[in-house]
């Protein structure tokens, strides 16, 4: 009677710091945004974090926004979440139509604002369990933006993504890829970036194939039309 009664007491031992380790898990991005407020607070991705115990380093270079060609703000909404000044960290609308396109059996597309890419980078995993990852990202998301200004937010992000095998931020991209600081990317330079962005690994802004081109082409059209849809980093 003994023994089973201290197995139980072990089990729910066990489950109770289980709990406890899961809600710090929960509760640490929610910390952490505290901190990234701050301006001089500089963070990390958790890509970065990777490299570090793989002990690869990485290569990332702190840029202010204001020290970012506009070019390369409105290539980033106007390409990867064109609402980014309009919603609150989620796009409900392209949810939305992506749910109803899973539930029709069609193909998956993206419904990642910027918001959520920054929480992906900061807080959570890349891949696998993609889905759950988004889920998670959803509250996350949505507390970031409630406490932090659309110019920070594009800030941290414009400084974690990932732009190529670690390269981090737009200002180690700029100058591996071209030769010229984030200040002085061109529009063609800028779009040729931001098309990368989906898959640094793969694409190469620096020697482009065709398809990239095309991409970027897309892009910066789209630029160049971004209008208000870009005031918030103005």
């Amino acid at each position: 009677m003994a023994g089973r009664y201290r197995r139980i007491s072990g089990r729910r031992s066990w489950l109770r710091r289980a709990a406890l380790f899961g809600m710090a898990l929960a509760l640490a991005p929610v910390a952490l945004t505290l901190l990234y407020i701050v301006p001089f607070v500089h963070p990390v991705s958790t890509l970065m974090l990777k490299d570090l115990a793989l002990l690869q380093g990485y290569d990332r270079r702190w840029v202010e926004i204001e020290d970012v060609a506009p070019v390369m703000l409105y290539s980033i909404i106007m390409s990867e979440d064109g609402q980014f000044c309009s919603h609150s960290g989620i796009d409900w609308r392209e949810l939305s139509a992506v749910l109803d396109d899973a539930m029709d059996g069609e193909a998956s597309r993206g419904a990642s604002t910027i918001t959520m890419q920054t929480v992906k980078n900061l807080f959570l995993w890349q891949r696998p369990l993609g889905t759950l990852r988004k889920a998670i990202e959803i509250p996350y998301a949505i507390y970031l933006d409630l406490m932090m200004t659309k110019r920070r937010i594009m800030e941290i992000y414009v400084n974690v993504a990932e732009f190529g095998p670690n390269i981090y931020g737009v200002e180690a991209a700029a100058q591996h890829h071209f030769g010229v600081s984030a200040r002085n990317l061109t529009r063609r330079q800028a779009a040729l970036l931001t098309a990368a962005l989906p898959n640094p690994i793969l694409r190469n802004p620096g020697k482009p194939s065709p398809g990239l081109r095309r991409i970027a082409n897309r892009i910066e059209r789209r630029a160049m039309a971004a209008g208000d849809y870009v005031g918030c980093v103005k």
